[in-house]
């Protein structure tokens, strides 16, 4: 019985898909370096194209002990303040256990009372804080589901982990969503005090 083998049966050979085989994946839309930023927006790019939109966060170092915040528009980014309800908890560890009356030692976890948002137009904090040690930063992601629906509120969903100023790593999970139905086309991040002085945040499409 004779053996069929495929002649070449390598990815890199293939040069296009066919007409019914959806791109899928990340498609990244744009890529914005921090250099000592008070904000960084993202006023481009966040359209109908894609029911679903990743930032991804590389190495976020702030010039001051901080948090990574950010906000929403509906007009190109003239302003940002768009009404948030949103949830906030984390888990953490610190790098030198402590030790409890009960010889327990290890981290925690906890829900945020005080990062919750209840209708407010402030900024969203979806980090700790951030140390300014040369080697502390965060890094994470962001996504915004179906931005441009006229008729459903904005969900979004994060999870970041960031190198505290205790020296400890803080897990935080943040979701919610902008409470309106008109379009979101910009987005803005700040840190809570100062600036982002280094990192990049990438914007990707979700086919």
């Amino acid at each position: 019985m004779a053996l069929l083998f495929a002649k070449n049966n390598s990815l890199s050979a293939v040069t296009a898909l066919p007409a019914s085989v959806s791109g899928g994946g990340f498609n990244l839309i744009s890529t914005q370096t921090a250099s000592s930023s008070s904000t960084i927006d993202f006023t481009s790019g966040i359209d109908s194209t894609y029911k679903e939109y990743i930032f991804k966060f590389y190495n976020i170092h702030p010039s001051a002990n901080s948090q990574l915040q950010f906000n929403l528009s509906i007009d190109g980014g003239s302003n940002y303040n768009v009404t948030k309800t949103s949830t906030f908890f984390q888990s953490f560890h610190e790098e030198v256990e402590p030790t409890d009356i009960y010889g327990i030692t290890g981290g925690g976890l906890q829900y945020d009372t005080s990062e919750d948002l209840a209708q407010s137009t402030s900024n969203k904090e979806i980090s700790y804080f951030i140390g300014t040690d040369n080697d502390q930063s965060c890094s994470g992601t962001l996504t915004l589901y179906n931005p441009s629906s006229a008729t459903f509120v904005k969900h979004f969903i994060s999870r970041i982990n960031n190198y505290w100023y205790a020296d400890a790593s803080m897990d935080t999970f943040t979701a919610g969503y902008g409470n309106t139905t008109s379009a979101i086309n910009a987005v803005r991040f700040q840190m809570s005090s100062g600036n982002i002085d280094s990192g990049d945040i990438c914007l990707y499409g979700i086919l």
